[in-house]
């Protein structure tokens, strides 16, 4: 990776030398600066604009774009634009700012942006994070305004731009430097607006969407071929970079840390480490999710026998967890709580716990407010909002969400598991580190639901023959 020059006494500062600004802003032809903006994203975000300002009128907000965290030193993180910033503007500036200002019946929308640097400019080869010689071709604030449908006005006209605003809204991160008196306990309701607006998709988003799920099969689709060579030695490591690549290659990368999580591992919720060997004869959990180029993710989890084959123990485990799982996807369609699949998912995994006697009450102690004996085996929640975010509109209220009815439009998941960790003895010692998942992407429709993710089979047998599939197709390649 480049680095900065050195500050050095003896070396001369090339931005210091004149004749060398000059020399470096000669002879270079115009790259190509089309902004990269997905086919419909602006006319999306336009309609989404409209919507904000039906429940918002009279105010002037901000929305920060954000800016790349630091990873280490001097090198960060790759850039990710706040979900809000990109649902209101469908572009990926970092260090933006979307200003939407009362103008008779609706908001003046303006977005400031910072100013790239061309050669002839010092900062062409001086600034590494606006010189167009180490970021590449760069769009003109022209560029933007013309792809985005919108104003873009340079980033240093914001703060005189804004001089006389009192109790501005602001959601996302400003850049550094850019102080605006905001109304902070109404930032927090506008931050509340923009989550709950974002619950009903629309059209192109669903199509986002769609893309993110069969982008995310494919991935499982490489991974499970992988399996063999994970097993010979590579481990879960090798599986996630698989998926990771998969992901990249076909999207904006992974919607989430991956999670891999083989034998004992396979229990722990959020196994993102990723370091352990893929065993065999134990489960093996893939909750992996493609975040497109418009960074709309999926989310989909299923536990596949390393094998090829369940053993009588782990089929037992995941036949109860499909059976959950589909009580609660018969609760997702238009008119019931979003709760209500929670509900069902849990009274199938207490009444399977008890008759397995791994209850030592009643289903309805358990199942009772003070009781819950059961979620020591499933602590996580069994399903969520999907969209920009991996768990989409989580700063709506309770009553928007949990006790929100479902509407067409909305896409959600649902997740039931299972986890018996090695070391819980609590289990019977044949049970001990499995830990099964199943989860799918739903679609809220007029008529009931679609589920996004059904390209991947529910039942244990289904997924050995699915497993055997992807083989042969190793197989006849080579």
């Amino acid at each position: 990776m480049p680095a900065p020059t050195q500050k050095d006494p003896r070396i001369p500062k090339l931005a210091d030398t004149e004749s060398f600004i000059h020399y470096m802003g000669q002879g270079w032809s115009e790259p190509d600066r089309t902004p990269q903006v997905i086919p419909g994203a602006p006319q999306a975000a336009a309609r989404h604009r409209t919507q904000l300002e039906e429940v918002s009128r009279g105010t002037t907000m901000l929305i920060g774009s954000g800016r790349a965290p630091v990873r280490s030193n001097d090198t960060n993180y790759d850039f990710r634009p706040d979900s809000n910033f990109y649902w209101l503007t469908g572009c990926a500036l970092e260090d933006a700012v979307l200003v939407l200002r009362p103008g008779g019946a609706s908001h003046d929308a303006v977005l400031y942006a910072p100013t790239p640097a061309y050669p002839g400019e010092r900062d062409f080869f001086a600034d590494a994070a606006r010189g167009e010689l180490w970021v590449g071709a760069a769009p003109s604030l022209a560029d933007w305004s013309e792809a985005l449908g919108i104003a873009v006005r340079p980033l240093t006209k914001l703060q005189e731009d804004l001089a006389g605003v009192r109790g501005a809204l602001q959601v996302g991160q400003l850049p550094a430097g850019v102080n605006v008196e905001s109304d902070r306990l109404r930032s927090v309701d506008l931050e509340r607006q923009l989550s709950e607006l974002r619950m009903v998709k629309d059209p192109w988003e669903i199509e986002q969407l769609r893309e993110a799920v069969t982008h995310t099969i494919g991935g499982f689709r490489a991974v499970i071929r992988e399996i063999p060579a994970a097993v010979a030695g590579l481990g879960e490591r090798w599986l996630q970079g698989t998926f990771d690549r998969h992901a990249r290659t076909f999207g904006n990368g992974a919607g989430y840390a991956t999670i891999i999580g083989s034998g004992e591992h396979a229990p722990t919720l959020h196994w993102v480490r990723c370091d352990g060997p893929v065993l065999e004869d134990k489960v093996l959990l893939l909750d992996m999710g493609v975040e497109t180029r418009s960074f709309y993710t999926a989310d989909v989890t299923r536990t596949f026998p390393a094998s090829g084959t369940y053993t009588a123990e782990q089929r037992h485990v995941h036949d109860l967890v499909e059976k959950a799982h589909r009580a609660g996807l018969a609760q997702v369609r238009p008119g019931k709580v979003f709760s209500d699949f929670h509900t069902s998912v849990m009274e199938v995994i207490a009444q399977g716990l008890h008759d397995w006697g791994l209850l030592k009450v009643s289903v309805d102690e358990a199942l009772s407010p003070t009781g819950q004996q059961h979620r020591r085996y499933l602590v996580c929640g069994v399903g969520h909002h999907l969209g920009l975010d991996v768990h989409d509109c989580a700063r709506s209220s309770y009553a928007a969400y949990q006790d929100g009815i479902l509407t067409p439009g909305m896409a959600l998941t649902v997740e039931p598991g299972l986890y018996f960790h090695a070391h819980d003895t609590t289990v019977p010692p044949e049970l001990r580190g499995i830990g099964v998942r199943i989860e799918d992407d739903i679609l809220v429709t007029e008529t009931g639901s679609e589920v996004l993710s059904d390209e991947l089979p529910l039942d244990a047998a289904g997924l050995e023959r699915w497993m055997r599939n992807q083989m042969h197709v190793v197989g006849a390649a080579l």
